[in-house]
């Protein structure tokens, strides 16, 4: 296979390169952060950029990297309700890195206001509550909530532009659909390319649907969703190891190259 090894997801974002916003906190950030030396500046012995951490979801794949992080300054950490909720109870990491670290928590709306960040000037933040699973330990995982999930819009005041983060996206509502139309910049959902992929590999049998993702191919796909979008640039994000767009020289990656929808790796930057 001719393709690259990628770590889990998480972005970072700065408007100075001197500051930044940490979205999401995989299990292996130790090694991104490792492989990226702008974000740990070595002003001190435990130094970061990391001014700030902002949760899309409870999931452990997008949390349990805060442990790598307990041991310096407090956390600051924005995420919803529903995900603080989560991670004080059913996976209380909170509660954890609490005989650590001092974690503050900064609640963000759902409804689609604009919120902002200390230390992120010239960024402003709206959320898109998704339609998503809480994940298996919370205690609304079959009573779901807005803010659950979420979608994030980043925009830089001074120049309106716009890039939409979404690693979970099982169903493109209106509100979606508008906040990706209006988006300079897409990084969404990539996580499967067929809806049964992982039944046909015998590495479980659900579905891709059933778990939040919205498959790439087929009807009602995430190709013919950012096909209709109509933005500037389309990246793919969280990628499943079973995905066959991680092989670059496979059929369905030349689907994609055809239709101007990047593959994310390691290290990608991206400048508005």
């Amino acid at each position: 296979m001719n393709g690259k090894a990628r770590t889990q997801s998480s972005i970072a974002v700065s408007t100075d390169n001197k500051n930044w916003l940490l979205f999401n906190t995989s299990p292996d950030i130790r090694a991104q952060l490792e492989a990226f030396p702008a974000i740990q500046p070595k002003e001190g012995v435990r130094d970061t950029g990391i001014k700030a951490i902002l949760l899309i979801d409870s999931q452990i794949d997008h949390t349990t990297g805060m442990l790598m992080l307990r041991e310096g300054k407090p956390l600051e950490v924005y995420c919803t309700e529903m995900v603080r909720q989560d991670l004080s109870s059913g996976f209380p990491l909170f509660n954890m890195l609490a005989h650590y670290c001092t974690v503050n928590h900064h609640p963000i709306p759902v409804d689609g206001s604009s919120f902002t960040i200390p230390g992120m000037d010239d960024l402003r933040f709206y959320t898109q509550a998704l339609k998503s699973k809480a994940p298996p330990y919370s205690p609304h995982r079959h009573d779901p909530h807005d803010g659950d999930n979420i979608g994030v819009i980043i925009e830089q005041i001074s120049t309106g532009k716009r890039v939409f983060y979404s690693p979970g996206l099982g169903e493109i509502e209106p509100h979606v659909m508008a906040a990706m139309q209006t988006s300079d910049c897409v990084l969404v959902d990539g996580t499967f390319w067929t809806d049964d992929e992982m039944c046909v590999q015998n590495i479980s049998h659900k579905k891709s649907r059933e778990i939040g993702h919205l498959p790439q191919s087929g009807e009602g796909g995430m190709i013919e969703v950012l096909n209709s979008a109509g933005n500037k640039r389309k990246i793919l994000i969280h990628i499943n190891n079973t995905n066959p767009i991680l092989d670059e020289d496979s059929e369905q990656r030349k689907i994609l190259d055809a239709a101007g929808i990047e593959v994310a790796y390691d290290g990608l930057e991206i400048d508005l």
